[in-house]
């Protein structure tokens, strides 16, 4: 579900699936960007699992990137707001970026 929202380049942006940034492989990421859309599964709600995803999204923070999380549930069952905050994040590193 999520890739049919990011495909194509419908937010204006390109979204690569399954993208290493080692050590990592990111679900989704657009380089232009630099903006990584992960989705979590229920094993992510886990204290142990959301302390290495805070780990991981700080990592790749220091290295510029933006990290967007959703969980499951939220791209299923709330697709329109995540497209819509999808497109605003964006926007938002669309003008970080430019304005740099």
């Amino acid at each position: 579900m999520m890739w049919q929202l990011v495909r194509r380049r419908q937010l204006g942006a390109k979204f690569r699936r399954q993208h290493p940034i080692e050590p990592y492989v990111l679900d989704f990421y657009c380089h232009r960007l630099r903006l990584a859309v992960e989705v979590d599964g229920a094993g992510h709600m886990q204290p142990t699992k959301r302390a290495k995803d805070h780990q991981r999204s700080a990592a790749l923070q220091a290295q510029g990137i933006k990290v967007i999380r959703f969980t499951n549930v939220e791209v299923l069952q709330e697709t329109d707001a995540v497209a819509e905050a999808l497109w605003l994040a964006c926007e938002k590193r669309r003008e970080t970026r430019e304005g740099t």
